[in-house]
């Protein structure tokens, strides 16, 4: 086994973030009025069917998401062009993040969600926190763990896989992301159920924050990312 200064602590930290990705948007699906704030693909269908009359949905909740979203991957880009190390990256965002959900769960315990205004605040500073980690682990360019998007993960599963004539390259990380985030949605549903709005948005900033924490200690975290550690744009050889 390779000594624990020597392990990359940020992939296990990408599948717990994964997980939560799951966790969020189980709660503001199901709690806040059928709008993702992690998964923006959704959004974006979402807006098509609210257009169309489709019952349940609605633009305002599903635009106010994506608007935020985008704010967030705006600020964090900026920020991340400015440093040269992942760790901060890592750190700053997440601690970012957990504070937003923090707001977010004294808001949902404070606000009525079930009028448009309060839904809408909760849905902003949840989305506002998942566009600031999203844009900062895209910069990481981690294989396979966007955190939020399965699509390109399900598909290199099976285009790779033995079956297709491949050789099932990150066979386990991809699979471990997709059974974090099926288990996050399902534990995120559960305590939704049963706690409410606020708590699982609670829940969900302790454990971000735990994330931090746990990576910021690894004696790993702080060895070079292996070319992961400048945003791809400014990566020696990378497509544009």
């Amino acid at each position: 086994m390779r000594p624990l200064a020597r392990r990359d602590p940020l992939p296990p930290a990408l599948i717990l973030l994964t997980m939560l990705s799951g966790f969020i948007d189980a709660v503001s699906y199901l709690g806040l009025g059928h709008v993702f704030t992690a998964n923006m693909t959704g959004n974006v269908a979402i807006v098509g069917f609210a257009a169309a009359g489709a019952p349940g949905f609605s633009v305002s909740a599903s635009v106010t998401s994506l608007a935020a979203f985008l704010i967030g991957a705006v600020i964090a880009g900026r920020f991340n062009a400015t440093l040269s190390s992942r760790r901060p990256q890592v750190l700053t965002a997440l601690s970012a993040e957990a504070v937003l959900l923090v707001i977010a769960a004294v808001a949902a315990s404070v606000v009525h969600v079930s009028g448009t205004g309060g839904r809408h605040l909760v849905i902003a500073l949840v989305a506002l926190a998942m566009g600031l980690r999203n844009a900062t682990v895209r910069s990481l360019a981690v294989p396979d763990l966007t955190t939020t998007v399965l699509t390109r993960t399900l598909t290199g599963l099976a285009a790779d896989s033995s079956l297709a004539g491949g050789t099932n390259p990150r066979a386990a990380r991809r699979a471990a992301a997709v059974l974090s985030m099926v288990l996050g949605a399902f534990l995120g549903a559960l305590l939704l159920r049963h706690a409410g709005l606020a708590w699982p948005l609670l829940v969900t900033a302790v454990l971000v924050a735990g994330t931090a924490a746990g990576f910021a200690l690894h004696p790993g975290s702080r060895r070079s990312g292996g070319g992961n550690d400048r945003p791809p744009r400014d990566r020696p050889g990378t497509a544009r």
